[in-house]
């Protein structure tokens, strides 16, 4: 295995895993985070999962670096045997309509497929998230279909609502805010990926599973308004795997 320790000034340091962007490769990231956690290594104060790698922050006057290096060397040749934790699965909504994709019919001409392919294209996936980023609670989930591959847009948006489900490469992803962004627009979902009233803002979490449900556009701002109103809760659309 080859892995390379990169300093992050002097609070943080990150474990580069392996060189590629796949489901191996963040097993192992996962795997080395639960591996961590059961350590408990002393000077520890947090980890961060990205595609490939792991950071970790530590308190230097706890410990030293090369000391919590040393540990998480000896934990290094037991991560690919470690079972994977039991993932979370979400089914969420999704209003394909034309009014919520904007981009579908564009990503459908790049790739020759019909608009309706390219639904139950990316309505028959089950994506793995990989890490948050870019905003709070913003996922980036794989991993789509080569069919489905497209370059982010030439000219990105000024604005892209919030909800946005959008796709670029292999990867898809759910706007959580309204921002600035250049990935295509396919889809919107109703359901609040991050909320500071809860326990935990953030809905998704790294090493989650989303499927899309497809809604109505009518339906989808059904869910929004009950969502909002406290009749519903965004916690609904989450199933504990057991198989």
């Amino acid at each position: 295995m080859n892995v390379r320790f990169l300093d992050m000034g002097d609070r943080a340091f990150t474990i580069e895993l392996d060189s590629a962007i796949n489901p191996r490769a963040k097993a192992r990231v996962a795997s080395l985070d639960a591996a961590l956690s059961a350590a408990g290594l002393d000077g520890i104060t947090g980890t961060t999962q990205a595609f490939r790698s792991l950071t970790v922050h530590y308190d230097p006057l706890r410990a030293r670096r090369a000391d919590i290096q040393a540990g998480i060397e000896g934990l290094l040749d037991d991560i690919d045997a470690t079972p994977e934790a039991t993932p979370t699965r979400w089914a969420l909504p999704i209003s394909y309509d034309e009014a919520d994709a904007p981009d579908l019919d564009a990503v459908a001409r790049a790739t020759g497929v019909s608009p309706d392919q390219v639904v139950e294209i990316h309505a028959g996936c089950e994506f793995l998230v990989y890490m948050l980023g870019f905003l709070p609670g913003f996922p980036f989930m794989g991993d789509l279909p080569d069919r489905l591959h497209v370059p982010r847009r030439a000219e990105p948006r000024v604005r892209v609502p919030s909800g946005s489900v959008a796709i670029t490469g292999s990867l898809s992803a759910i706007y959580p805010w309204e921002s600035p962004g250049g990935w295509n627009l396919i889809g919107r979902c109703p359901v609040p990926l991050f909320d500071v009233t809860r326990s935990a803002p953030a809905l998704l979490a790294a090493n989650d599973r989303v499927c899309f449900q497809p809604v109505t556009a009518a339906e989808a701002i059904r869910i929004e308004k009950a969502i909002r109103g406290g009749e519903v809760s965004p916690d609904s659309f989450r199933e504990v795997v057991t198989a």
